[in-house]
């Protein structure tokens, strides 16, 4: 990590104190620091690799302003000096040369042998031909991984997010660009910024009432 950018929180710290800020400082953020939040971005997991995120960041007033209109009005897109819009490829695994680029990355890194990739190059389409309609549900999971993942490492740096409902997809697909992409779904929107002021934990529900064990029928208990 450059030793320009600030120290970071520790894991269970970042995931216990991140909120939900809905007013950002006009503090721009810092190039490198930009960089290394992109990095821990995309180092997030993908069904089979296929890294089928496409990420579009939101900076000129003119897009933020045309952004925000997409969003009915929401401030944060406007005040926040980047907002990241999570959009995914339902057909990522038809190009062809990007596959390939997947393929021999994992194989120069010896993160895959031989045999996976052969392996892959007939299951993948297999299984996305199998998917059919839910195609787009698969790729839209895959977008929201990389957002979390933008979303608890901004918070390890002293950044702010919020993840944003209350847009409407068309709209937001004209802003950036893919308005007559069939291919291209939009996952949601994650202003990113300093907080201009803290938000408390709202609290969360006992485990007993959400979480359970081999059925729904059977709550969680804590051992006392």
């Amino acid at each position: 990590m450059s030793a320009s950018l600030p120290s970071t929180l520790d894991t269970f710290t970042t995931i216990e104190t991140r909120r939900a800020i809905k007013s950002f400082k006009e503090e721009a953020i810092p190039p490198e620091m930009l960089r290394r939040l992109l990095e821990l971005t995309v180092a997030a997991p993908s069904s089979y690799n296929l890294q089928d995120w496409r990420i579009v960041l939101v900076q000129s007033t003119e897009q933020k302003q045309a952004l925000a209109e997409a969003a009915f009005g929401q401030p944060q897109v406007l005040q926040a000096p980047v907002t990241f819009v999570f959009t995914a490829s339902t057909t990522a695994w038809q190009d062809e040369a990007l596959m390939d680029q997947i393929y021999q990355t994992a194989l120069e890194r010896g993160a895959w042998p031989q045999k996976t990739v052969d392996y892959f190059k007939s299951a993948i389409p297999q299984f996305q031909e199998n998917l059919g309609d839910r195609r787009r549900e698969y790729a839209i999971k895959d977008a929201m991984i990389a957002a979390t993942h933008t979303a608890l490492a901004a918070q390890a740096m002293g950044l702010a997010s919020c993840f944003m409902n209350g847009w409407q997809e068309e709209a937001v697909k004209k802003v950036i660009g893919a308005e007559n992409r069939s291919d291209i779904v939009v996952a949601l929107l994650l202003p990113i910024g300093y907080a201009a002021e803290p938000r408390q934990n709202p609290g969360r529900l006992p485990l007993s009432t959400n979480v359970f064990v081999d059925s729904l029928n059977t709550p969680f208990k804590a051992v006392e």
